[in-house]
């Protein structure tokens, strides 16, 4: 196996034509992955086994006029048929430098406290835990 990670564009919505289940939430709809791909700071990383899309990070560049430029991670997600075989280190990995290159001088993201796949990466990733408080709203 030979996975491969790209940086998607604007353009290339055809690479989402074959994506294995549980990659995304939900399905992915051709206009808002348009838009997203076209918006000015977001990232999206797709990981590739052929033709098959297993895996995706998406980041967000935080621009603030009083601290430093973040990348915010939004989303990282596998195939369950290829997780444990290092493809969303690969992913966030390949973030943080995409992050890099545009400026960014940290990197935060969230996940359930019960998410024991998650923490563990991102533990092993150098990143240092805590607790948050979450809120939802309905717009």
């Amino acid at each position: 196996m030979s996975i491969q990670i790209k940086r998607m564009q604007p353009g290339d919505e055809l690479a989402f034509a074959e994506i294995a289940p549980e990659v995304f939430d939900e399905p992915i709809q051709p206009e808002r992955l348009r838009d997203y791909l076209l918006e000015p700071g977001h990232l999206m990383l797709l990981a590739f086994d052929g033709g098959l899309v297993v895996g995706q990070c998406a980041a967000v560049i935080h621009r603030h006029p009083d601290k430093l430029t973040e990348l915010y991670i939004d989303e990282v997600g596998t195939a369950s048929t290829h997780r444990r075989q290092g493809i969303a280190t690969r992913l966030v990995e390949a973030m943080f430098a995409w992050g890099r290159e545009l400026g960014c001088r940290e990197a935060w993201l969230g996940t359930e406290l019960d998410n024991l796949e998650a923490n563990g990466l991102y533990r092993k990733l150098g990143g240092k835990g805590g607790q948050m408080a979450y809120y939802e709203f309905e717009l």
